[in-house]
């Protein structure tokens, strides 16, 4: 016979959880990778089963087959690639640079764990870079029919392809994409081995996002009205999965990805004729002041100068580059110096929680259970083993030494107040 208490505790925590997301606007970087092993592709589910076969630390589970890294992120196997993800930052000054850092380490964890099986295994590992999404929460407050993640995707993916063409992308290179996917937008592109530029592409990204957040409406006339370029041929194709769109090779009337980068090839709706870099430099233009304002000038200053030509395309490269092809052995931090970033508020919680501490709420003692998505954090009270539910936002505050708000509760005539 079911326990009827633990039944209705699951229920409540359902409820509780159900759609529990962040107050303030955050961002996430993921990363997939094809495994190859003695040099010949592997599915990491046939290799490893799961990644708790991998990672030699004992991991805390997370909703569905992922699970929580000691490094801070997620680790999880998706249809044949091995992907690892950052936990949420906030989005603030310096997030980009966070999150660009967090996904690294998820990375040099993850190059440490393979190598050590390797050893054991008598084999050689090596990661492939596939592809790397960028994650930013779409605020509801100002939803509406002319202002939703739909509408919002759309108009990014006339707005981002080229300045991310040039930033994140290689010859081998065939799409950029943007999915609305709820209370957020994804734009997906192919891994980009230099954490440098990947910095760039987030920042460029974020900046770029949160100017057009601002804008009246999310129609294509608003694309005139901030001087943003458009060139004289553009078709949008489907995503390769679930809904939005990708700018690919024949998007553009030539292939931007092989073509040659500084020269004007490429016909504007205005009569002109650009370069890619050129084109990229006028859509820099509406962007500058926020993309400063969310990471630094140095970012901004490298930005602009692979736009200009001043600093290297990976598509100045006849070639993909190397890197690609063996990620994590030789992370290159050093090639242009990044400003230190303090880790955020939910990373130090994400940290001590991966520790496994025991947190003291009130009188009593909790451990930590499982994440609960991105945002929630189940524990289980010592002794009782009763479950209870915290997201990152309560978490901070009582890190910080202040009560987590309580649950409304009713008064004898059925009016609610404050517990």
């Amino acid at each position: 016979m079911k326990d009827h208490r633990t039944q209705r505790d699951a229920h409540r925590l359902r409820l509780r959880t159900r759609g529990a997301t962040p107050s303030r606007a955050v961002i996430g970087l993921e990363a997939e990778f094809n495994l190859f092993v003695n040099g010949r592709g592997r599915r990491p589910e046939k290799v490893f089963g799961d990644p708790s076969r991998l990672v030699r630390r004992r991991m805390i589970p997370r909703t569905g087959k992922s699970f929580q890294l000691p490094a801070g992120g997620a680790i999880y196997f998706d249809t044949g690639v091995i992907e690892v993800a950052t936990p949420i930052v906030e989005l603030e000054r310096g997030c980009c640079y966070r999150a660009t850092r967090l996904l690294w380490e998820q990375i040099r964890y993850l190059r440490r764990e393979l190598d050590h099986w390797a050893r054991r295994h008598k084999c050689q590992c090596t990661l492939q870079g596939f592809s790397t999404h960028y994650n930013f929460s779409f605020p509801t407050a100002r939803k509406s029919k002319l202002r939703n993640a739909t509408k919002l995707a759309y108009l990014l993916a006339h707005i981002l392809p080229v300045p991310v063409i040039l930033v994140a992308t290689n010859r081998q290179s065939s799409a950029v994409g943007v999915r609305p996917r709820g209370n957020r937008i994804e734009v997906t592109v192919d891994f980009t081995p230099d954490p440098a530029l990947m910095l760039a592409t987030c920042a460029f990204i974020a900046g770029a996002m949160e100017t057009v957040l601002r804008w009246e409406d999310f129609g294509l006339k608003q694309l005139g009205r901030h001087g943003l370029p458009r060139t004289a041929r553009f078709h949008l194709r489907k995503h390769s999965s679930r809904r939005g769109w990708r700018v690919t090779a024949d998007s553009l009337g030539q292939n931007p990805f092989v073509s040659n980068i500084n020269e004007p090839l490429w016909k504007l709706r205005d009569g002109r004729t650009l370069s890619l870099r050129a084109i990229a430099a006028e859509a820099l233009r509406p962007f500058r002041q926020r993309i400063r304002q969310i990471s630094d000038s140095g970012t901004l200053e490298h930005i602009a100068a692979v736009f200009a030509g001043d600093a290297r395309s990976l598509l100045d490269f006849e070639k993909r580059p190397d890197a690609y092809d063996d990620v994590g052995h030789g992370i290159d931090w050093g090639r242009r110096r990044m400003r230190h970033w303090p880790r955020s508020k939910y990373e130090k919680v994400i940290h001590r929680v991966i520790a496994r501490e025991p947190m003291r709420i009130g009188q009593k003692r909790y451990q930590v259970d499982r994440m609960n998505g991105w945002y929630a954090i189940d524990f289980r009270e010592v002794g009782t083993k009763r479950r209870r539910t915290f997201n990152l936002d309560e978490l901070v505050r009582l890190a910080a030494g202040k009560p987590a708000a309580a649950a409304p509760r009713k008064r004898k005539d059925g009016k609610k107040r404050r517990a």
